[in-house]
């Protein structure tokens, strides 16, 4: 199985290893009227109502049922399938509720809708579904305020508990009671209230375990107690933050640039390239056995050992603090910040050995050396170097156009879907058996089946709802594009071999048969 091509975000990360992508705040054109849903009681639009189960990715109900069909195009306009169109505003709306709507945290779930859905679906909601925000988003600050001063007094020894917290008896009755408030106990008062008693009941609890824990040792190891558990902070080195820091971008925002100018070059340079590999294929001549770098070798091998090693010591590479910036520039597609070259460099990288890099290399070996035997070495490089090329810009181009700059790409699976697909088009109706299944007298599966089970993975891939870090565009172009290259190297080979036999035959006839010749020995005699 193929290894999927990894997105990575590049915006204040220093190399592959990043973390989470962020999102631009989406903005788009306001939708059309609908007029107002009626609404469930059981609707939760109140932030101290959240469900304690509450998950951003799932959202919260936002009306008495789903929306249909005709509803979903009424609001969205015809393109977004109903059930994609339900996952939105369910998300939406719970984040209205739980005061995340500007969270970048979150942002991940709802990457994979367009700007223009997003604030689509947010306007419906504004208009049809009343949730006070604001009033939300500041419960929410004041929880995490609460919950942030609960992890700060965990950090403290529970032998020397905080005075704050862990009053005697006595002091508690000589502390002055706050005088109540002529206007009632506020929301923000009851939420304190709420907080405060949860944090003490916990510490009590907490430090009940502890003693407990403690006694429990102290029976069985007799002297002084040992730490059951330490924490250990990973120390960053200022030589290592200076690496972290001019491997990262210092950009705080994608620069101001129309869509054509961030594809067109990679475009110009992908075409000019295709082009030259196109000649180079016609051209190639393999060389003569003793004028190989490794004569014995097969040549197809020769040439998949020799493009993983490529592989493997850029992966090496990319592990040098000193070249994170190098790499990051040339290594990596970044559509804020597209360069050409990068496409090219982004083909032999790889973020992960053991989930990328080796899948992705095994792949090559299987299907590179049963595709070089069949169309030759200069062919198979068009091929591979070709789809790859290709593939990547329509990758880079549709996330350019979709307006998410705030990722990155990189890997060789456009390549590797290129390859495979042209050795499944070449071999499309022959059998193939996978460790000897389907078994004897049955038929194989033919190399259509295999090609078109490729394809399904990867176009429902673009319909899931949850967020995955796979290119399938990648993916699917690859293959398109590796088709496409069989099928003129499918021609190209049928054309030369026609060629070859046309130039056999006039050989053929002009040189006599036996008998011929011993009529025209025996002719002299009469």
């Amino acid at each position: 199985m193929i290894s999927p091509l990894r997105i990575t975000p590049v915006w204040k990360v220093p190399s592959v290893q990043g973390s989470e992508p962020v999102v631009l705040v989406p903005f788009a054109a306001p939708p059309s009227s609908l007029a107002s849903a009626p609404l469930l009681n059981t609707v939760i639009i109140h932030y101290v109502d959240l469900p304690p189960n509450y998950k951003d990715e799932e959202g919260l109900q936002f009306l008495r049922r789903d929306l249909d069909a005709n509803e979903v195009v009424s609001i969205f306009g015809p393109g977004m399938s109903t059930l994609a169109a339900n996952q939105l505003l369910r998300i939406l709306h719970g984040r209205r509720v739980a005061g995340t709507l500007d969270d970048p945290s979150v942002q991940i779930n709802t990457m994979k809708f367009t700007k223009r859905e997003q604030k689509i679906a947010l306007d419906y909601l504004r208009k049809n579904i009343p949730v006070d925000e604001i009033v939300n988003a500041g419960l929410r600050a004041e929880d995490e305020l609460v919950a942030l001063e609960g992890r700060q007094v965990e950090d403290i020894e529970v032998t020397k508990p905080s005075p704050l917290i862990y009053k005697p008896a006595e002091a508690e009755s000589e502390k002055p009671k706050p005088k109540p408030s002529p206007y009632g106990d506020s929301i923000f008062d009851k939420i304190r209230a709420r907080n405060v008693a949860r944090i003490e009941e916990e510490m009590r609890i907490k430090e009940e375990l502890e003693r407990k824990k403690e006694e429990e040792l102290a029976k069985m190891t007799p002297g002084e107690l040992a730490k059951l558990e330490e924490k250990k902070t990973r120390v960053v080195s200022p030589r290592m933050k200076e690496f972290l820091e001019k491997g990262t971008s210092d950009l705080e925002a994608p620069p101001e640039m129309k869509h054509w100018e961030r594809i067109l070059p990679s475009a110009v340079v992908v075409l000019l390239g295709v082009g030259f590999l196109v000649a180079y294929s016609e051209f190639y001549r393999p060389p003569k056995r003793k004028d190989r770098l490794w004569p014995d070798i097969p040549p197809a091998a020769a040439t998949i050992i020799g493009i993983a090693g490529i592989n493997l010591v850029i992966f090496a590479l990319w592990r040098v603090p000193h070249l994170w910036g190098f790499f990051n520039r040339y290594f990596l597609i970044v559509p804020a910040t597209p360069k050409p070259i990068s496409i090219l460099g982004a083909m032999f990288s790889h973020q992960k050995l053991a989930v990328h890099l080796v899948p992705n290399m095994l792949t090559l070996w299987f299907f590179g050396t049963a595709l070089h035997d069949d169309i030759g070495r200069g062919n198979f490089l068009a091929t591979y170097l070709g789809t790859g090329a290709l593939s990547a810009l329509i990758s880079m181009s549709t996330y350019i156009l979709r307006n998410q700059l705030y990722v990155s790409s990189l890997g060789a699976s456009g390549a590797l879907y290129g390859i495979a697909a042209a050795y499944f088009w070449l071999h499309r109706f022959e059998d193939f058996r996978i460790f000897g299944l389907p078994p004897e007298p049955m038929n194989g599966i033919p190399g259509l089946a295999f090609l078109g089970l490729a394809v399904g993975i990867n176009v429902l891939g673009v319909f899931r709802l949850a967020v995955h870090n796979i290119d399938v565009i990648s993916h699917l172009s690859g293959a398109a594009f590796g088709v496409l290259a069989a099928h003129f190297i499918e021609k190209k080979l049928e054309a030369k071999k026609q060629l070859a036999e046309q130039k056999k035959a006039p050989i053929q006839s002009a040189v006599p048969s036996v008998d011929q010749g011993l009529v025209q020995k025996s002719s002299p005699e009469k």
